[in-house]
């Protein structure tokens, strides 16, 4: 969550998004078009939860991998995806 909320932190100077980290949780909002994503983890079942573009992503632990992913898509592509779906352009 450190590493994507720094890579996010880096890229939000260059793009229209602000990004937060707090309580463990990362938020994402965007003025033009306005939306809030939210990426939070669920430690008891090794997930993490995110929200984005009114939809729900469930990505599990990868120990081989040692990664959050959702079928052969780690946390980062997954945020970086929704991202430029939202903005209609690519972020990275």
């Amino acid at each position: 969550m450190h590493r994507l909320y720094k890579m996010l932190a880096a890229a939000s100077e260059d793009h229209d998004f602000d990004v937060d980290f707090n309580n463990g949780a990362l938020t994402i909002e965007f003025e033009d078009p306005p939306a809030r994503f939210v990426v939070s983890p669920n430690s008891p079942v090794r997930q993490i939860w995110v929200s984005a573009n009114v939809k729900s992503f469930k990505l599990d632990w990868d120990a081989a991998r040692d990664e959050f992913v959702l079928g052969d898509e780690t946390l980062p592509n997954l945020i970086t995806r929704q991202i430029s779906v939202h903005t209609g352009s690519q972020v990275f």
